[in-house]
């Protein structure tokens, strides 16, 4: 299914603007990892089967459209935040750092606007648009959610690997009442936001 609304949305900043960015951000709210951060540039005559909000598609589709967009999208950048900068910045200070750096990592595209899902945007050289829901309504958005999600699925699963005890394939490092059990047996790994951990006394 094409998600024409998505395109529409797109095509009228890009007659307003000329070529345009999406960016979005992924794992803001986990116990542990890192934040994921993309910005991409999508080519304007490509529509892509499915694609809508990363958090609506299933873990197939997204894996699928992450290889697309990767392969036909003018131009991406994606940034991990680990979490000693989200402890030192606090996570509203590490996702605006990403976005930065994602959108700096584009420049030589030639961008003339980046939207920026949410309510605030970083500063940079650059015009930026906040979006509220922006992955619910910009194709650009929502690939970048695609290239976020994925990406730090992935970063999670090889935590697991290595630390198979907390179960970071099942909830991606994300409050659960598992993960702080988990927290509560094992303590903590050097991968945990120490920052956010103030509230496990509450569980």
């Amino acid at each position: 299914m094409i998600y024409e609304e998505f395109y529409s949305f797109d095509d009228y900043y890009r007659r307003k603007y000329g070529i345009i960015c999406g960016v979005d951000e992924a794992g803001r709210g986990p116990l542990a990892g890192p934040v994921a951060v993309a910005a991409v540039i999508l080519s304007p005559d490509i529509r892509y089967d499915r694609l809508t909000d990363s958090k609506k598609v299933s873990d197939k589709a997204r894996r699928v459209l992450y290889q697309e967009i990767k392969a036909t999208a003018l131009s991406y950048h994606i940034e991990l935040i680990d979490n000693k900068t989200i402890d030192e910045l606090n996570i509203l200070g590490a996702t605006m750092l990403g976005m930065k750096k994602c959108i700096e990592s584009l420049m030589t595209a030639e961008p003339k606007i980046a939207l920026v899902d949410g309510n605030k945007t970083p500063s940079v050289e650059l015009k930026t648009e906040a979006v509220i829901k922006g992955d619910a309504k910009s194709a650009s958005i929502a690939a970048a959610s695609i290239l976020a999600k994925v990406t730090r699925d992935d970063y999670m699963m090889e935590l697991a690997y290595k630390y198979p005890e907390y179960r970071f394939e099942k909830h991606k490092g994300y409050p659960t009442k598992e993960h702080y059990e988990a927290i509560k047996e094992y303590g903590v790994t050097p991968y945990h936001r120490i920052s956010f951990l103030k509230t496990l006394e509450k569980h």
